[in-house]
């Protein structure tokens, strides 16, 4: 684990990236922002996780980092290991984690739940949408207290790094590392989805995802096929990190919109965030 420190004095304030090995936005956006000759205005700890898995270019090495939280200093695995350790070096700090999905190209957030430290940051950052996580965190970094866990965009591609070195410096102004207005240009209130359900997938050679994350799926909707047999929704809801080849044993989560966060105010009630948002949600 590499541990850099912008600033003087004891950081209340972290960047984590490199939690997953294949994943190297977040890693490009530690590098970027140790290049960059800022006016610190408090103390940032700048992280790069779990490098062994980095450098050979793999998700993890014995067991996924962000499956093994708390850890444990005598665990068998490196991970466990190195959760243990991980926890240690933010303990107490507002915490930022950069991360990747085979799922959607778009920035959006994830939380435990939508606390204070969730509304205090998501607005300000140049995310499409917030989700909570709450019932499908644990082992999960974002089971701890303060804690954003972005998804920056497709997994190794340029435009997730992009998006990581631009959404690290937009968290650093929101939390006064650096000065500056925050604010991510968004004139809308960004929706706030929770995970719901897993949507298992069956066993098969070649799978294929036919909604669109964030997008609303409708009853006896075709949402998928495994070896050309489609699947079909149930009930209504929101796609949630569905892919096809994304997770082994499951597409991604079915969701619900829950309600809209603006910079200055708290979530709203989902029932009037569906009906301002029905026009581009709904179909």
């Amino acid at each position: 684990m590499r541990v850099e420190t912008l600033g003087d004095g004891d950081p209340e304030v972290a960047i984590v990236g490199g939690i997953h090995g294949d994943e190297p936005c977040g890693p490009n956006a530690v590098d970027d922002l140790l290049e960059a000759d800022f006016d610190i205005q408090r103390p940032v700890k700048l992280i790069v996780a779990n490098e062994e898995a980095l450098e050979a270019g793999v998700r993890y090495l014995e067991e996924d980092l962000n499956r093994a939280f708390p850890g444990d200093p005598d665990a068998d695995t490196h991970e466990g290991r190195l959760a243990h350790e991980l926890l240690r070096e933010i303990r107490g700090c507002d915490i930022l984690s950069l991360h990747s999905t085979q799922s959607y190209a778009a920035p959006f957030a994830l939380v435990d739940e939508m606390d204070g430290y969730a509304r205090s940051v998501c607005p300000y950052l140049s995310v499409e949408a917030v989700v909570e996580t709450a019932g499908y965190s644990t082992g999960r970094l974002i089971a701890y207290p303060n804690v954003v866990e972005l998804e920056c965009g497709i997994q190794r591609s340029a435009a997730a790094t992009e998006n990581a070195k631009q959404l690290a410096r937009e968290f650093l102004v929101a939390t006064g590392v650096l000065s500056g207005e925050t604010g991510s240009g968004r004139h809308h209130p960004l929706p706030v989805f929770r995970l719901e359900r897993q949507i298992p997938k069956p066993v098969g050679d070649r799978y294929e995802v036919f909604v669109e994350n964030f997008e609303r799926v409708a009853e006896d909707e075709a949402i998928a096929a495994v070896d050309g047999e489609e699947l079909f929704s149930e009930t209504p809801f929101y796609p949630i990190l569905l892919s096809a080849y994304g997770y082994e044993n499951e597409f991604g989560y079915a969701g619900d919109l829950v309600g809209r966060l603006d910079g200055d105010e708290p979530a709203v009630p989902a029932r009037e965030s569906a009906s301002a948002r029905a026009d581009g949600r709904n179909r």
